[in-house]
């Protein structure tokens, strides 16, 4: 199944939902666990009726939802296609779905509260670096490029962050390689930023702002703010 692009999600209209990273994020807010556990079983059972589930976590006050498809393809410039993980139609079909179960179960959505965090690492030599990675942080090589056609490192089963691998020159001067990015939801974005600052943070570079704002502490130490506006749901 082919993967959508930001307008095409933001075209769905999914209130309850915020793309980020390579999945559709929700959190509803809940009254106890008992509650949680009975909306989430009936979403259990959605799922069961189209195929395909979200990936879940329950706590105090809160369900956390993740939908995303293992087998989407992903055409490259030159129209060979690549099986990524990312947003695909079965993956609307199925928020659509858990948004009308919520309200069955008179469940609240919290939209802005979603987050999701990866690892990011600038080298030069991803492919000679990636498999250390893949094993320290999963103990199996078969985390190196899982669901992208990069080097990235991701866990199945999601014990650990994703780690990308962005560029950097093979002798540039050293620093800091290691990165978060932080994403959040485009509406929280400016609120998450300005807090920062706040903090003591400094925006060092906004260049591609909205998508990405780099942060740093007073150490230098940088961080990304990371939002996906195109996909955001239409007013």
């Amino acid at each position: 199944m082919d993967m959508l692009k930001g307008e095409q999600i933001a075209e769905a209209n999914l209130a309850d939902w915020r793309k980020l990273a390579q999945g559709l994020h929700a959190r509803y807010v809940i009254d106890d666990f008992g509650a949680g556990a009975r909306f989430l079983a009936a979403v259990g059972e959605a799922g069961d009726a189209l195929g395909h589930h979200p990936r879940a976590a329950i706590g105090q006050g809160y369900v956390d939802l993740k939908l995303v498809s293992g087998d989407a393809i992903y055409r490259d410039g030159e129209g060979t296609e690549h099986v990524v993980e990312w947003v695909t139609q079965q993956d609307v079909d199925l928020a659509r779905r858990i948004t009308e179960i919520a309200a069955d179960h008179e469940v609240d959505a919290d939209p802005a509260s979603v987050s999701d965090i990866e690892l990011g690492l600038d080298t030069a030599r991803s492919a000679t670096i990636a498999p250390v990675w893949a094993a320290l942080l999963t103990g199996s090589a078969e985390a190196q490029g899982h669901g992208t056609p990069s080097d990235e490192i991701r866990d199945a089963t999601r014990r650990v962050p994703n780690l990308w691998f962005g560029d950097a020159e093979e002798h540039g001067a050293t620093g800091q390689r290691f990165h978060i990015e932080v994403y959040v939801a485009p509406e929280v974005a400016g609120q998450r930023i300005a807090a920062a600052v706040a903090a003591g943070g400094t925006v060092v570079d906004d260049s591609d702002a909205p998508s990405l704002t780099v942060i740093a502490d007073q150490d230098g130490n940088r961080g990304v703010v990371c939002v996906d506006a195109s996909a955001a749901p239409k007013e």
